[in-house]
């Protein structure tokens, strides 16, 4: 379940997001505040999940929630305004959406979808960490079998599972033509479909075979037998075209690290 706490100093306006969440048998309302001050007070006492935040509120704002908070305490935000002009500032505090009033179903449900989606990924991140802190321990012990849990960590990934608003998709590596960075997400476009996953190109780095796939930009990782060739621009910049003509950008940084790979990957 969901613990949702709404915020809002217009009581028709708790009430409408109320309404929008009873149909999510996965959302229980477990409080609501009148103003910013209430907030902070629930924020303790109900801990929540989710917090439905609306920005224009006496004395304290949505904003300032937030920073007497403190980002990293608070849980996640879905903010609700009436002018679309804080989108901006809402993303620039961490927040995982905004809605504008008046909040219709549709959008309301994608709000409410990306917040399944970041809550899963969080929770995936506490799984990883909890299990390194459980294989250090062993280490420390002198486990018999860290040496094996440690070998299979360090194996690359061949699968990648994508949520979706189904369940989870598991898309085989080979599958994967390339990966760009978008927003908080990483775009995997694989067979032609273009799936969202939320995570670093970083740390899909880490996880991905070096031998097969090549961050060739801070945006963009991509698998080298799909490119077709590596071309120059007269502005000295490079572009990798893959074998479905998608063109994607070279650093110049990693130019020749590029370059070296996919000659030796033909060899």
């Amino acid at each position: 379940m969901i613990r949702a706490l709404i915020v809002d100093d217009e009581p028709l306006a708790r009430r409408g997001i109320r309404q929008l969440i009873e149909p999510y048998a996965d959302v229980e309302v477990v409080g609501e505040c009148r103003n910013g001050r209430e907030a902070l007070a629930s924020l303790d006492t109900l801990a929540p999940d989710l917090v439905f935040l609306d920005v224009q509120m006496p004395e304290l704002d949505g904003f300032d929630v937030v920073r007497a908070r403190g980002a990293d305490r608070m849980p996640h935000v879905i903010f609700v305004t009436a002018y679309d002009e804080f989108a901006v500032r809402a993303f620039e505090t961490h927040a995982l959406d905004y809605l504008v009033k008046p909040v219709n179903e549709a959008r309301f449900a994608v709000a409410l979808q990306r917040a399944r989606e970041r809550m899963r990924f969080t929770e995936a991140l506490e799984l990883t960490r909890r299990i390194g802190e459980l294989l250090c321990s062993h280490d420390r012990r002198g486990d018999p079998g860290h040496a094996t849990a440690r070998a299979l960590a360090l194996l690359p990934a061949r699968r990648l599972v994508v949520p979706t608003s189904t369940g989870d998709l598991v898309l085989d590596i080979d599958e994967v033509d390339w990966i760009q960075a978008e927003d908080y997400y990483a775009a995997i476009h694989a067979r032609g479909r273009r799936h969202l996953i939320r995570e670093s190109l970083a740390s899909l780095e880490q996880r991905l075979d070096a031998e097969r796939f090549v961050r060739v930009h801070r945006s963009a990782i991509v698998r080298l037998d799909r490119v077709r060739e590596m071309r120059s621009a007269s502005s000295g910049e490079s572009v990798l075209v893959l074998r479905d003509g998608t063109r994607v950008p070279v650093s110049r940084r990693r130019r020749e690290q590029v370059a070296d790979l996919i000659r030796r990957s033909v060899r």
